[in-house]
């Protein structure tokens, strides 16, 4: 015989459950005590898969837990052929500390905003084919869709380009853009997350580009409409939760593990 649900079952408001599902997703484990080189493989082979490594222009770094240092990929590895055993230790200068080869010239204005922005403990910055179609027509992201959400309030723009990204010029300006939010569009360019841990810059750099396609997709047929802000607000809150990041970010690693054999060597 099937259980039925007690009667209070649907009578709990919306909040009540949105604070259980809360403290369920504590209990989870969040596969963090992974050695952080070979979270950024999986990282880079997951932005891959996602469209986000056509060619060496992006960039994924994240802090060295209790470290002056960062690590990131050589600059003539791409997301598509990331394994632990290349990434590299860098310090806030870009000096190799650890590893084979130089990193991207362009992590130096990740540098920028890795002392500019407090908290900040992982960068991503792609050019993933509609966040960058976006960007080329003065277009910022719209939250239209619950998978958006996490973009509420929380993605500045940048509505000019200041050239070729491997001056201090860009890191400054895209710095001071970025203000206290996670995510901007960068014109003429791409995308940038920032967040506490490296699963989270991850999370909101796919969550981006494929909220950027819903938007292109969806202007190219009719008018878009915007979600109320206060329940674009809750559902930034929940969907942005470190509990629902790590718990999405494993099952990415396990689909991209699952996929990609080398990425451990």
């Amino acid at each position: 015989m099937t259980a039925r649900p007690d009667k209070s079952f649907f009578e709990e408001s919306r909040t009540d459950i949105a604070r259980q599902v809360s403290e369920q997703m504590s209990k989870l484990d969040d596969g963090s005590t992974l050695p952080l080189n070979t979270r950024i493989a999986i990282a880079s082979r997951i932005l891959s898969d996602e469209g986000h490594g056509r060619t060496l222009a992006g960039q994924i770094t994240a802090r060295a837990a209790g470290e002056n240092a960062f690590c990131t990929l050589p600059f003539d590895t791409g997301f598509a052929d990331a394994r632990q055993s290349v990434v590299l230790r860098i310090n806030g200068s870009m000096q190799v500390l650890e590893g084979g080869g130089i990193p991207n010239p362009a992590v130096r204005f990740h540098m920028w905003i890795y002392e500019n922005i407090s908290g900040v403990n992982s960068i991503v910055h792609t050019h993933p084919p509609f966040a960058s179609a976006l960007s080329m027509i003065g277009e910022e992201l719209v939250v239209a869709h619950m998978d958006a959400t996490p973009f509420h309030d929380d993605c500045a723009y940048l509505p000019h380009w200041p050239g070729l990204p491997i001056g201090n010029d860009e890191g400054e300006i895209i710095a001071r853009a970025l203000g206290s939010k996670r995510t901007i569009l960068l014109a003429h360019h791409g995308l940038l997350t920032i967040g506490k841990s490296l699963e989270e810059a991850v999370y909101l750099a796919v969550l981006f580009e494929q909220a950027a396609q819903l938007q292109m997709r969806a202007r190219a047929v009719g008018a878009i409409h915007r979600i109320e802000p206060a329940l674009a607000k809750e559902s930034h809150d929940f969907l942005l939760q470190s509990e629902f990041i790590q718990a999405t970010f494993k099952y990415w690693s396990r689909r991209a593990l699952a996929t990609h054999k080398d990425v451990l060597t």
